[in-house]
C-alpha cells in the first residue's frame, strides 16, 4: 500500500503544508485608508515574504505594514490618495497613475489589498487607459484592471535574491519552508506504481497520456489538469 499524493496530503491543511504564522510579521494588504500621509518608523525583515516590510504611522496615530519599495528609508513619508504624486511607496488607484510607471502590489478588484506583483524586485508598468486600465504583469502578460484598483509606486524591495547560489540542499529546505514548500520534491515517474500514476516501468517515463480530466478522483489528478492544449504550437 503506497502513500497518498502530496497534493491529496497537502489539502488536509496539516502544518507540514501550512506557512508557519509566526513567520509572517504582519498583513501585507492594503488597509481602508483615503488621502492619509504617514511616516516609514523602520524596515523588518519577514521571512515569510521575499521582500522586507516598512511599518508606517499614519498622523492620526495609526500603525499599518506595506511591502517597502527599492530605496525607502526610515523616517520618509507615504501617501494614500486621489492625486497623481508620484513617489515610490504612494499608494494610487490606477486611474491617476500615468502610462509607464512601475507599480507593484496591485490589486485584482477594488479592496482587495493587492495581489500581482509582491514578490521582492517585480513590478509591472501602466500600458494603457480607458474604460479599464491595461497593467503589464512582471509574466509579460497583459491584464485589465478596474481603474479603482490601487498598486503602490515603485518596485518592490528585496531584488537579487535569486543571484546568490544556496550551494546546499539544508539551504533550500529551510528557505521553501518559512513559506509551507517542501524540499526535494521527488518525480511521480522515479516512484513505484503504488506511490503515483506516473510510477513503475522499465524507464522513467510517464506511459500514459499525463493530460487527465477536470473530474478526475484526487489520486489520478497529476500531471497537465484539463490542459486545453499540450505540445509546441
Amino acid at each position: 500500500m503506497g502513500k497518498r499524493l502530496v497534493h491529496q496530503r497537502r489539502g488536509s491543511a496539516r502544518s507540514r503544508y501550512r506557512s508557519p504564522s509566526f513567520k509572517h510579521k504582519g498583513p501585507v494588504a492594503y488597509p481602508s485608508l483615503e488621502e492619509t500621509e504617514g511616516v516609514v518608523l523602520d524596515i523588518i525583515h519577514n521571512p515569510g515574504t521575499s521582500s522586507p516590510l516598512a511599518v508606517v504611522e499614519t498622523s492620526d496615530g495609526g500603525r499599518f505594514t506595506m511591502l517597502a519599495p527599492e530605496g525607502i528609508a526610515s523616517g520618509e513619508t507615504v501617501r494614500f490618495t486621489e492625486r497623481s504624486i508620484l513617489k515610490p511607496g504612494n499608494v494610487l488607484p490606477l486611474s491617476s497613475i500615468p502610462e509607464g510607471t512601475p507599480v507593484y502590489n496591485i490589486e485584482s478588484n477594488p479592496g482587495d489589498g493587492g495581489k500581482f506583483a509582491r514578490s521582492g524586485g517585480n513590478h509591472g508598468s501602466i500600458v494603457g487607459h480607458g474604460e479599464n486600465v491595461i497593467v503589464r504583469l512582471p509574466s509579460g502578460a497583459q491584464k485589465k484592471l478596474h481603474p479603482r484598483c490601487r498598486a503602490t509606486i515603485g518596485v518592490a524591495a528585496g531584488g537579487g535574491r535569486n543571484e546568490k547560489p544556496f550551494l546546499k540542499a539544508g539551504k533550500r529546505h529551510h528557505a521553501l519552508r518559512s513559506r509551507g514548500g517542501i524540499y526535494p520534491r521527488v518525480r511521480g515517474v522515479a516512484m513505484n506504481p503504488v506511490d503515483h500514476p506516473h510510477g513503475g516501468g522499465a524507464h522513467q517515463h510517464v506511459g500514459k497520456s499525463s493530460t487527465v480530466g477536470r473530474n478526475a478522483p484526487p489520486g489520478r489528478k497529476v500531471g497537465s489538469i484539463a490542459a486545453r492544449r499540450t505540445g509546441k504550437k
